[in-house]
């Protein structure tokens, strides 16, 4: 009995010293770990990839102010000024005028009043002819002509 207490013991204590070298192994490894560079892998994103391509803008100071990565397009509110900045950081501006589609009869009108347009400008460009009516007004016949009236009756 005592035989077996004393092989249990002993058991422990090499259990022991051997857990006490395995730490002292590892405590030894944590120094050498550290010194190595850990294996790190960057990936940088330079421009964003979700670009819509349009944009929206108040007015060309907006515009300026905005960064971008490729050639966009900016339109006002209204839609009536639409500007493309490059990226070099130039802007050109355009004026946006809305098309309607015309049939035969507003083609029609609108040659007509295109016509009376220009006929009013040439009755306003002619040389206005001055009658002066204070004059008198000479006949071309003669005045030492007679004039004689017969008349024809039929006689009865």
């Amino acid at each position: 009995m005592y035989g077996n207490q004393f092989y249990r013991s002993q058991y422990n204590i090499d259990n022991i010293n051997n857990q006490i070298a395995e730490l002292e192994r590892l405590k030894a490894q944590i120094p050498q770990q550290m010194q190595q560079p850990a294996n790190i892998n960057q990936t940088f994103q330079l421009a964003p990839t979700n670009q819509n391509g349009i944009k929206y803008a108040n007015s060309i100071d907006e515009v300026n102010k905005e960064i971008i990565y490729c050639d966009t397009p900016f339109f006002s509110k209204d839609l009536s000024v639409l500007w493309i900045k490059n990226v070099k950081g130039e802007v050109k501006s355009y004026e946006l005028n809305e098309i309607i589609q015309k049939d035969d009869k507003d083609i029609l009108i609108e040659n007509l009043q295109y016509q009376v347009k220009e006929l009013r400008k040439e009755i306003e460009n002619a040389k206005p002819i001055n009658y002066d009516v204070t004059e008198p007004i000479e006949s071309e016949e003669p005045s030492n002509v007679q004039i004689y009236r017969t008349s024809k009756k039929k006689q009865r």
